[in-house]
């Protein structure tokens, strides 16, 4: 098959330049006839969640702040190719655009920042945490209500700076990242799921198309991880069925062991006040229909308001 360049659209962050490197990486590894290093070019977007870097994501516009350019210039044609964390992927794509292209799944826990603490049962009371993931906020206020929640956004660099200077006491990081970047030197605390259940999809990096991109959709097709398929379509589909945002405490994780599946999903309500679960087993190609099922189970238990700001 004979290609023009490739051109891989991502942001410009070092997590998000670690991943677009590792997409080209395994690209010309599948496809050796992409003419080396000069076949596939990196272009950075700037998104509007880099440039608005101050409030909770919820209040200023959500998790499409990190993919709306940069799907823009995948539907104008400047890429071919978006790479995301797909924790940052809203629960709908664009009409034209979809993600088919799933990479293995990094570890999905939660890491804890905190240089007088390794537990969430070993922070002070009054330990001020920043973070700007309501999901984080709303599972430690469930667990420790006299903790102080304020918000805190950038990236990993930025995040563990306020910890360093004592602008914060604390943080949480996706330990996936820490690992990617080869952060061995940060003195983090991996939370254990069954602690604080992970965001829908951490850990996992999509790659989108356009869908009639029949050329992209051959290359992408040998990148596919069939595990983290799985996982992703089970947890996104819960994420659907409770018509879930940035804006909702939302998580999910699916466990594979061989051909079974563990699904676990929860949603708190943003005060920390409440917290429901929903824990399923079964063959892994049931995660759809599992995910769809924790949903619905979720969203009776649950009742109009849960998500409402107290």
């Amino acid at each position: 098959m004979t290609l023009s360049r490739i051109r891989i659209g991502t942001r410009g962050s070092p997590l998000a330049l670690w991943q677009a490197h590792d997409v080209k990486r395994r690209l010309l590894e599948a496809h050796p006839h992409l003419a080396g290093d000069d076949g596939v070019d990196i272009t950075i977007i700037r998104t509007s969640g880099d440039r608005l870097q101050r409030g909770p994501l919820s209040e200023v516009g959500g998790k499409g702040l990190f993919t709306k350019e940069i799907e823009e210039a995948l539907l104008e044609g400047s890429i071919d190719m978006a790479v995301h964390s797909m924790k940052d992927v809203p629960t709908w794509f664009p009409e034209g655009l979809l993600i088919d292209c799933l990479l293995p799944r990094a570890d999905p826990r939660d890491a804890l920042i905190a240089p007088n603490a390794r537990s969430i049962a070993d922070l002070p009371a009054g330990t001020t945490v920043g973070t700007a993931s309501l999901r984080r906020k709303a599972m430690l206020l469930h667990k420790r209500p006299e903790l102080t929640v304020v918000p805190l956004r950038g990236n990993v660099d930025t995040r563990l700076g306020r910890v360093t200077s004592g602008e914060v006491d604390a943080t949480f990081l996706a330990l996936a990242g820490l690992n990617r970047l080869g952060r061995d030197d940060v003195p983090a605390t991996p939370v254990p799921v069954e602690e604080m259940l992970p965001a829908v999809c951490q850990g996992i990096v999509g790659v989108e198309r356009r869908g009639d991109d029949d050329r992209i959709a051959e290359l992408l097709v040998r990148l596919n991880d069939a595990d983290a398929s799985v996982q992703a379509a089970g947890e996104r589909e819960l994420l659907a069925g409770l018509d879930g945002s940035c804006r909702t405490p939302i998580a999910a994780y699916g466990d594979i062991d061989g051909t079974d599946l563990r699904f676990r999903a929860a949603i708190v309500r943003p005060d920390g006040s409440e917290l429901l679960a929903a824990d399923r087993r079964g063959p892994a190609s049931d995660a759809v229909a599992m995910g769809r099922d924790a949903a619905d189970e979720l969203r009776g238990r649950a009742g109009p308001g849960f998500f409402d700001e107290p």
